[in-house]
């Protein structure tokens, strides 16, 4: 077969990513080459591509869903918000400059064709195209120059499903209400609707989906139940964070400071999965807990203006204390470079050019540059094997380096330790993931940790979801859907 079906859905956190990897992988497993793309995606945590760009997390564990190498094509538009009403622009995996509140939609409009360059290459290599969508069809404002929903499914001539959450309440309001606000030739590209996230039992909503059906005229494809699986996939959306819970007793605390531009916070994921770890991701108003056994700097999109934060927020002075006390530091990418004496911007990536103060708890410095550096990477790290990529705008220096956290194949390091061994700062994303480096890093505070692979982890996640949609919507329905 060849074919494109897009999801959609009536609000942002609906669910798109995981059912459309969900979908990925049911349909790989019936032997189907798929291949999954987002036209325009905006996200900080990213992924190195095989072809050396870099696309949306999603994106990558779509791939990963359909068994082959994340590729830029996947998503050709990506925008990494840096400040308020400013966002990095990404465009087949490569820096093309930024974009602001005062030019957005204008510069938006001219990128419809870089995506269906991206579109036509993937369609030709594969038997089925899933397409998520971003946001929802039904922000009409948006609708003028749009690449992510209907402009695209438009000019691709792509049919849509659209995903209603039943968990946040309202999925009727909002399943007829999109029906009713967009065009009346966007909503003839919608050919029906998919219900997520149901506890409990679906007959009692069948009144309620004979309603949406009857008054939108879209075909319903079924009921989806609430997926535990999902809860062990990375995600991209940084709304999740917000839910995280604080510590539970008898654990260890690995503690994260959610910066206003965290980028690439699925990098702490692995730790979830430890019974002696409780990752505590500390939002905006909250201390660092004093009883943290581990404190993770994470990476970020504007580090200048995160330390800012981090010392508006007295985070840093919750940092040294926690170095005071002899507890592990663990600053990532942007994180590392908070760690040094000092960040340099001299050519203004960030804003103004500008130069601060870091928190001095590593011997390096940093100058931020216009160069890019995206790569996969393998060496050794804490005495065992390590493998991760880069993605960093910025070159750190200083004595500090000559003890580097990671000696990487082909003779170059990377980052470095203090001279006690306590302070760690490292440009590399993904280490968390090897059972081996996790168990090198959490012997520093006397857990041992489990075994697993959270790769594995992973990918028996998208079999278990891909195995629940096959029994609770019509797959063969969609995949007609996806062929006419």
């Amino acid at each position: 077969m060849s074919g494109a079906l897009m999801l959609q859905g009536t609000g942002s956190d609906v669910g798109k990513s995981v059912l459309v990897a969900g979908l990925c992988r049911a349909w790989t497993n019936r032997g189907l080459r798929v291949r999954p793309f987002k036209p325009q995606n905006m996200s900080n945590n990213a992924a190195v591509t095989a072809d050396g760009g870099e696309i949306g997390r999603a994106q990558a564990l779509q791939a990963l869903a359909c068994r082959v190498e994340p590729h830029s094509d996947m998503n050709p538009v990506l925008l990494k918000p840096q400040a308020d009403r400013s966002s990095q622009l990404i465009v087949h995996g490569r820096v093309r400059g930024t974009l602001g509140s005062n030019n957005f939609r204008e510069a938006r409009g001219t990128l419809l064709a870089d995506v269906m360059q991206s579109h036509d290459r993937l369609r030709a290599e594969c038997d089925l195209l899933l397409v998520e969508g971003a946001g929802s069809p039904a922000e009409i404002n948006l609708r003028a120059g749009d690449i992510a929903n209907m402009g695209f499914a438009r000019a691709a001539g792509v049919p849509v499903v659209l995903v209603g959450d039943i968990d946040r309440g309202g999925v009727i309001a909002s399943l007829v209400g999109t029906r009713a606000v967009i065009d009346p030739a966007d909503a003839a590209m919608i050919r029906g609707f998919l219900v997520n996230k149901f506890r409990g039992d679906p007959a009692l909503f069948a009144d309620g989906y004979r309603a949406v059906e009857a008054r939108t005229g879209w075909r319903g494809f079924g009921i989806i139940p609430w997926l535990p699986a999902a809860a062990r996939l990375p995600s991209e959306d940084a709304v999740i964070l917000d839910r995280r819970s604080m510590p539970d007793s008898g654990r260890r605390i690995v503690a994260c400071p959610i910066l206003p531009r965290i980028a690439n916070f699925d990098d702490l994921d692995p730790f979830r999965l430890e019974p002696g770890i409780e990752l505590v991701m500390v939002p905006p108003g909250r201390p660092i807990p004093a009883e943290a056994a581990i404190v993770v700097l994470p990476g970020s999109k504007a580090t200048i203006a995160d330390l800012a934060a981090v010392r508006a927020e007295g985070w840093d002075i919750d940092i040294r204390a926690h170095h005071r006390r002899g507890g592990l530091i663990v600053g990532l990418c942007g994180g590392y470079q908070m760690l040094g004496r000092r960040i340099a911007d001299p050519h203004g990536i960030e804003g103004v050019p500008s130069e601060v103060e870091g928190l001095g708890l590593l011997d390096v410095t940093t100058t931020l540059s216009p160069v890019k550096v995206l790569r996969r990477v393998h060496g050794e790290a804490l005495g065992v094997p390590v493998e991760g990529y880069e993605m960093h705008m910025g070159e750190t220096r200083g004595p500090g380096t000559a003890a580097p956290f990671a000696r990487l194949d082909g003779g170059g390091a990377d980052g470095a330790i203090d001279p006690g061994g306590t302070v760690m700062g490292t440009y590399l994303h993904g280490l968390f993931a090897a059972p081996a480096l996790r168990r090198a890093l959490l012997a520093h505070i006397g857990v041992a940790a489990r075994a697993h692979d959270h790769g594995a982890d992973v990918d028996a996640a998208l079999d278990a979801i891909a195995e629940t949609l096959s029994d609770h919507i019509d797959i063969d329905g969609l995949l007609r859907l996806a062929a006419s």
